[in-house]
């Protein structure tokens, strides 16, 4: 896996961290980027930069794969809800 450079729009989110923030993201990355922030050949904003992104990215990934879900547990709570009104007809139609 190749690391792409970070984008300017990333540097700049990059460069508003706070250093709270800044120690929080640099704490989840792990991978190439890491690897490559400790031998000096990152810069720490731009492996700020490249977490933000990457970060994003699986944000919008996981909101997608929600989405999916939530659709799916949707369309089963309508066809239970139509199997109940349907038992609940049949047994009015009975007497």
């Amino acid at each position: 896996m190749k690391i792409k450079p970070a984008s300017e729009e990333y540097l700049e989110k990059a460069q508003k961290l706070t250093e709270e923030e800044s120690e929080r993201l640099l704490s989840r990355m792990r991978g190439k980027p890491a690897r490559k922030l400790e031998d000096n050949k990152l810069s720490t904003l731009e492996a700020l930069a490249i977490q933000l992104e990457l970060d994003d990215e699986l944000l919008s990934e996981w909101r997608k794969n929600m989405y999916a879900i939530r659709e799916k547990e949707e369309k089963k709570a309508k066809e239970k809800e139509d199997k109940a009104k349907a038992k609940a007809k049949e047994a009015k139609d009975k007497t």
